[in-house]
């Protein structure tokens, strides 16, 4: 009689780490423990009904609490909290625009935007806020968990608490898994950070109305829709720790690093804030600061209605570009492994001079005067696209805090070798994903649209 051996069936081993946990929630699309993906819209939609939301345009002079400064010019509010319009003045050594003054939003304090996670059924889920930003098209969109100023949380405006805010400022309270300070838009802001925040929460946490439990594969999805996960939530995803980064890219880290440190050295870059008075080229009216060849943006002020805010109702001003803007990775393979073509940019309120922007980050109608010479390198490329070659496609607002209708094309386009060389020009590398996943994990590499395009690659609404 001959005895059986029996062979074990070996299932793969379930990867723990912090990287196999974000994976798995990336996989996990279209439900989750809580809101299914083809139900959010209409949740959205009631979470817009049960509140009272309304903007609207106001001349300067209603505006309370804020006022322009008699001596600087400058518009700030009367706590001298929240921010200020300041002028700025910049000076760059190269390019078509070497000298330039323009208003610039001064916000010294730094803010939190804080994701919460807690694994469900064995997998990562994020809690996630339908929030009204009065700047956004839609006013409501899907926010982190915590997106707040200093002055929000510490209840400068004598509003209501923030809402989970302690899992972000008592450690005790979760365990953290991303933690970096990271810039606002550098061409609107003057030196602003905010503390990029992901945090599993320990024990149970209550589930507010206005908001929602979804993974990342699902917030994916969202984010190949226009107009439904803002900037704050995009820059935060943008720093989730996915894994690796040394896998086949066509430089090292350490490459990579010293080509963006020689970039930040080179450049010859000053820009300091000045008066808002004395700025040149900006015309002060009765609603508007308005640039004399009426280009680039306006700064208004409007009325403020919000049921579910912690003050409903207030006044403030905005800064509204003109024109949709179009920011866009031009992608390409070498050796079979995806690479997108970062660009080093230098904006006027940076921190420090330069940080990683996509290959192209222009709104088109301010470079329309310009010869052709002068024209952003790669802009015209992307423009002409041919639509087989658009690897993804969404319109996302920029921060509706701060920005009136401020709207960006978001792209990701397949080129090929003709169009962008292996060696590309002077201020333009070649970097993986993960590459640029892993400058995330530090501060001011990436810039904010740099980051909002890496979000959509991270939670997989877009893939190379």
């Amino acid at each position: 009689m001959t005895t059986a051996i029996l062979t074990p069936v070996l299932s793969p081993r379930r990867d723990d780490t912090l990287p196999g946990r974000l994976a798995r929630s990336v996989a996990a699309t279209r439900s989750g423990s809580g809101l299914r993906s083809e139900d959010f819209p209409g949740w959205l939609a009631d979470r817009a009904r049960a509140n009272r939301f309304g903007v609207n345009r106001i001349p300067f002079a209603d505006l309370q609490g804020w006022s322009f400064d008699p001596e600087t010019g400058n518009l700030g509010h009367e706590s001298g909290k929240f921010f200020t319009v300041e002028g700025l003045d910049a000076r760059l050594d190269q390019g078509p625009f070497r000298h330039w003054q323009q208003p610039v939003i001064r916000q010294p304090e730094v803010g939190i935007l804080g994701i919460l996670a807690k694994e469900f059924d064995g997998v990562l889920h994020f809690l996630m806020q339908a929030k009204m930003e009065p700047g956004n098209r839609n006013l409501l969109q899907l926010s982190p968990t915590v997106q707040a100023t200093r002055s929000n949380y510490t209840k400068v405006h004598k509003g209501a608490n923030v809402k989970y805010i302690e899992y972000f400022t008592r450690p005790e309270r979760g365990q953290v898994l991303a933690d970096a300070l990271q810039s606002e838009h550098g061409s609107w802001f003057f030196r602003k950070s905010n503390r990029n925040m992901i945090v599993e929460a320990i024990g149970d946490v209550p589930l507010d109305d206005d908001f929602c439990w979804l993974t990342l594969g699902q917030i994916g999805e969202l984010l190949r829709l226009d107009n439904v996960v803002n900037m704050d939530a995009r820059t935060v995803l943008a720093c989730a720790p996915l894994g690796d980064a040394r896998q086949d890219a066509l430089h090292s880290d350490t490459a990579l690093r010293s080509w963006f440190t020689a970039e930040r050295s080179r450049h010859e870059f000053r820009a300091e804030c000045v008066p808002l008075r004395e700025v040149s080229g900006w015309i002060r009216g009765a609603d508007t600061i308005a640039h004399e060849h009426g280009r680039y943006f306006d700064v208004v002020a409007v009325e403020v209605e919000a049921g579910n805010r912690e003050v409903t109702g207030w006044t403030q001003p905005l800064f509204e570009p003109h024109g949709t803007g179009v920011t866009a990775y031009l992608t390409r393979r070498f050796d079979g492994v995806p690479h997108v073509l970062a660009h080093a940019r230098v904006e006027g309120g940076f921190l420090d001079t330069v940080e990683l922007g996509p290959t192209v980050q222009y709104t088109p109608g301010n470079y329309d005067h310009l010869d052709a010479s002068d024209r952003p390198p790669f802009l015209d490329l992307v423009l002409g696209a041919d639509p087989s070659r658009i690897r993804y496609e969404a319109v996302h607002s920029e921060e509706g805090g701060r920005f009136l209708n401020a709207e960006s094309r978001y792209l990701l386009i397949d080129a090929d070798a003709g169009e962008v060389p292996d060696v590309p020009p002077p201020g333009y590398v070649w970097a993986t994903p993960a590459q640029l996943n892993s400058l995330t994990q530090h501060g001011h590499y990436l810039n904010v649209q740099a980051r909002s395009l890496l979000a959509c690659l991270n939670t997989g609404a877009a893939q190379l």
